[in-house]
């Protein structure tokens, strides 16, 4: 076996295990709301999460894209698959630390500063504004728009049915949410499974075996969206329970208007801006200002105010962890 293929399939291997981690961590994205309301099992809950991120995966080509060639610029050779790896590995790392203490972090963002700090390491081209179009914006304006309209739908639901029986209406939503849930994992895996295949096929160009960072084999689909799709049915207990139920206390119809507003967001990047966003800031702003609604006190904004800080610490935390790691694999990659 060539030098060139064991580096590439280490990347790839590397890549699969942040997918995987991907899965679970962010496995509270599309369920948390419906367990909490109850609208469904967690079992059935995470199968649904599970099936909508292998379906979702197969729509994530622009942002997989974005993700291959646009944030950073990598000579080929065996060298730049241990920036690669060292990236993936970075993001890693930041997401168990982030899971283990309950925080709904970004992996999306772990990736993306993961592969920053790798590349700084290793005196790489970080095309910075790529970065700054595709990340950093994004990064400051998916929350803001999550949190405004998660405020305005739920207003405008509390409106259309404040006439309606409390009983009744929580049967419905159950039922309401069941349908929200399967959209927001089907956005989740428009985004989350399409930056593992980023990787994947920047892996492919820079090892050379393809001649482009666009170009995307059908195989990469298919192990992507199957390795996302079982960690997400592995769950993330942990920060499922943060999501559901520790920022406001959930009923049905804040549930579904969270997953509702959190679902457009992410296919409105997704397909028309190809913007790879963190599906973790957008649910987790809906929440926020869906219980917004009721009264600013009705947010937990400790707890909050603990998210969004591991959401800052994330991109220069995973990049950090990133460029320690690129030296001491610096060597395997020669």
């Amino acid at each position: 076996m060539s030098p060139e293929l064991a580096a590439v399939i280490a990347v790839i291997v590397i890549a699969m295990a942040f997918d995987y981690t991907n899965g679970f961590h962010d496995a509270a994205n599309a369920i948390a709301t419906s367990v909490s309301t109850r609208a469904l099992t967690p079992r059935v809950a995470l199968v649904m999460a599970a099936i909508g991120n292998f379906i979702g995966a197969h729509f994530g080509a622009g942002v997989a894209k974005t993700v291959g060639s646009g944030l950073v610029e990598l000579p080929t050779g065996v060298a730049s698959l241990g920036v690669v790896f060292a990236g993936v590995f970075g993001a890693i790392v930041w997401n168990l630390v982030t899971w283990y203490f309950g925080l709904p972090s970004s992996s999306s963002h772990a990736l993306i500063g993961g592969m920053v700090g790798a590349t700084l390491a290793a005196s790489g081209t970080v095309l910075w504004s790529g970065i700054l179009e595709s990340v950093i914006l994004p990064m400051i304006l998916s929350p803001l728009v999550g949190f405004a309209l998660g405020y305005l739908v739920m207003l405008a639901v509390m409106w259309l049915f404040r006439r309606g029986q409390p009983g009744k209406l929580n049967r419905g939503f159950r039922w309401a949410q069941t349908a929200s849930a399967a959209a927001m994992s089907v956005g989740h895996g428009m985004q989350d499974a399409a930056k593992t295949i980023g990787i994947i096929v920047l892996a492919l160009y820079v090892g050379g075996y393809q001649d482009d960072a666009k170009t995307i084999p059908e195989w990469a689909f298919w192990t992507s969206a199957t390795v996302l799709a079982l960690g997400t049915y592995a769950g993330g207990w942990r920060i499922i329970r943060t999501l559901g139920r520790k920022i406001i206390d959930l009923r049905p119809p804040e549930g579904f208007a969270a997953e509702t507003v959190a679902s457009a967001v992410l296919y409105f990047n997704a397909l028309v801006l190809h913007a790879p966003i963190s599906t973790t800031h957008t649910i987790t702003s809906a929440i926020m200002g869906v219980g917004a609604t009721k009264r600013l006190s009705a947010v937990r904004w400790g707890v909050a105010g603990n998210i969004v800080g591991a959401w800052i610490l994330t991109f220069p935390a995973a990049g950090l962890i990133a460029s320690l790691v690129y030296v001491v694999v610096r060597p395997l990659f020669t």
